[in-house]
């Protein structure tokens, strides 16, 4: 089982970033997902998170309006569009899988947002 995050980097504020998960080892399609982001010296909150089928996206007040969760099914990768960038976004951002009981983490991509 594998998901690995890319399409972090550094980036001013305003800015935009395009986060990539490529899965698998699993059947994708069964399995809810969410970006997590942990900035240091914080817990790992939840940024957004989207449905097996792709629907009923939901998102953290604090990102609300400026990011954008999606998911392919066929090429089993979920994205986070991120607009309008601010320093306080800056964390690593993880991709995290669940179904039932069972549940996956990437190892990560750090996204730093500085002028």
């Amino acid at each position: 089982v594998q998901l690995v995050e890319s399409g972090g980097g550094l980036v001013q504020p305003g800015g935009s970033l395009r986060l990539s998960c490529a899965a698998s080892g699993f059947t994708f399609r069964w399995y809810a997902m969410s970006w997590y982001r942990q900035a240091p010296g914080k817990e790992r909150e939840l940024v957004a998170a989207v449905s097996s089928g792709g629907g009923s996206p939901n998102y953290a007040d604090s990102v609300k309006g400026r990011f954008t969760i999606s998911r392919d099914n066929v090429k089993n990768t979920v994205y986070l569009q991120m607009n309008s960038l601010k320093p306080e976004d800056t964390a690593v951002y993880y991709c995290h899988a669940v179904w039932l009981e069972t549940d996956y983490w990437g190892q990560g991509t750090q996204v730093s947002v500085s002028s």
